[in-house]
């Protein structure tokens, strides 16, 4: 990159520097284009308010996750995380003037490193990954939701991935909610992704038999030769996604990461043994159509099926810090491998948000905005 993290900390403290952003410049209807976004320059001053415990972070890596597109329209109802504001919206974070800028950006969990700090915990020089803005500098109010980057051995990307929020929930979604035992079937959808290809190694560090499905025979070959999947299928190959199962899953499945909804979920539910669970991570398939398609949940009563939906907020403090390190652990040891695809600068992250509905990635899709 043009310039790096460390470069930052040396520029001289209340200077006001550019501050590229990505917005929203619309609300979105089906598939998100490039042309829904927008990178805009912004302005930054390198500051923070007096007396406050605001810190200052130079973004490092931004995290391109299919969750973004649920935000991307409006909607009647708030949710439990408010749809993004389009069009460029003047917001003043500071009365002092310490930071401005001209646009709501885009967010999600980045990793950053400090440049300033009224934070005790924090210091200029420090990496942590938390919740920042797709911009090459964030304010962020109050850090407790920050977490320090403890294992430097690993690239930093990884704590936008197995070593972050993907990592997390798929432990927390697989072990907590899926509850899965030695023995049992697991089934993964989207496992070639960001969180599946986890899930699936996880379970199989577990004793589980594991069948993951992807968008295309290259993924489908991933899996089964670089992730250890007893097998795999193409599902868009597949004319009947319940025969497909059943020919993968004779005996039924006791676990179903879901990460993709409509038919798929339909089909799994047919296939689901008696007391199987299934962890809601996400429904992507859903998340650009007008209607959601409909699912037989009656499949829920006669097999007494327990499907349950989970945030990954939920499992933050000591039992991310229990997580971060026994996957730093697996991953020293090789037992689990990680994939990732880098995109740089902070002008490709539309395309690459994009591509991921498109299933152009393969692992982790992640943008450098700037390298430590």
């Amino acid at each position: 990159m043009a310039s790096s993290a460390a470069a930052v900390v040396a520029e001289a403290e209340g200077e006001e520097v550019t501050n590229r952003q990505v917005i929203l410049k619309r609300y979105v209807t089906g598939c998100p284009t490039v042309d829904d976004m927008e990178v805009v320059a912004g302005a930054v001053r390198l500051a923070v308010p007096p007396g406050s415990a605001a810190v200052l972070v130079k973004n490092l890596y931004l995290s391109c996750d299919p969750f973004m597109r649920t935000r991307m329209t409006r909607h009647s109802e708030p949710g439990f995380v408010p749809d993004y504001v389009p069009g460029k919206v003047f917001v003043i974070v500071s009365i002092s003037t310490c930071y401005v800028t001209v646009c709501q950006v885009l967010d999600t969990c980045n990793v950053s490193k400090v440049v300033l700090s009224g934070h005790p915990d924090f210091k200029p020089g420090d990496l942590l990954w938390g919740v920042t803005g797709w911009e090459e500098y964030s304010l962020i109010p109050n850090p407790m939701f920050c977490h320090r980057i403890n294992h430097h051995e690993f690239p930093l990307s990884y704590y936008t991935g197995v070593l972050g929020v993907p990592g997390l929930t798929a432990y927390a979604g697989l072990f907590e909610v899926g509850k899965a035992r030695k023995g049992e079937y697991v089934f993964v959808s989207a496992a070639a992704g960001a969180v599946g290809q986890i899930v699936g190694q996880l379970a199989k560090l577990t004793g589980c038999y594991v069948v993951g499905s992807a968008g295309s025979d290259h993924k489908v070959n991933l899996l089964k030769t670089k992730f250890g999947f007893d097998d795999a299928f193409n599902y868009k190959k597949e004319l009947d996604l319940n025969a497909a199962l059943k020919r993968c899953f004779p005996h039924g499945i006791d676990v179903y990461f879901e990460n993709v909804g409509g038919a798929m979920l339909d089909a799994v539910l047919r296939n689901m043994r008696p007391r199987g669970r299934i962890a809601v991570c996400g429904q992507v398939s859903q998340y650009n159509l007008e209607r959601p398609d409909g699912v037989d949940l009656f499949q829920l009563v006669g097999k007494h099926i327990c499907m349950e939906g989970f945030l990954v907020s939920e499992y933050a403090g000591e039992y991310y810090r229990r997580f971060e390190e026994e996957m730093a652990r697996y991953l020293k040891e090789g037992k689990v491998v990680y994939v990732e695809e880098v995109a740089e600068g902070i002008e490709a992250a539309p395309a690459a948000l994009v591509g991921l509905f498109a299933g152009r990635n393969v692992g982790k899709q992640v943008v450098a905005v700037a390298r430590e």
